[in-house]
């Protein structure tokens, strides 16, 4: 069977307590505890993109809130009547240098 492309939490999650198990035989970390801190840093993530501030993760990309303006445009996809989109915040990532390093051939 093929191995899936999707990369879910969980697994995430299961990844992160195996390489720390590995790293730190010693260590008492249960998944439960992954879980919760993955948790909580999307959670600033989030908090802060609300906030409009601009979230710096070195190495791997800038998310931040850009501004789409109002479209009059638009159409209401079951309808097809017009309908119009006001301005409002959208979230954008702009991927590193590193991380664009380590993708950019990979369809090539």
């Amino acid at each position: 069977m093929a191995e899936s492309k999707k990369l879910t939490k969980s697994i995430i999650i299961d990844n992160l307590y195996s390489k720390l198990k590995e790293r730190y035989e010693e260590t008492d970390i249960t998944k439960a505890e992954i879980h919760m801190l993955i948790d909580e840093f999307f959670e600033e993530v989030k908090d802060g993109l609300k906030k409009d501030q601009v979230i710096e993760l070195r190495g791997f990309g800038t998310f931040e809130v850009h501004t789409r303006k109002q479209r009059d445009r638009a159409h209401n996809p079951k309808t097809g009547a017009p309908v119009t989109v006001d301005t409002h915040g959208v979230a954008f990532f702009r991927p590193g240098r590193e991380l664009k390093e380590r993708v950019w051939n990979l369809r090539g």
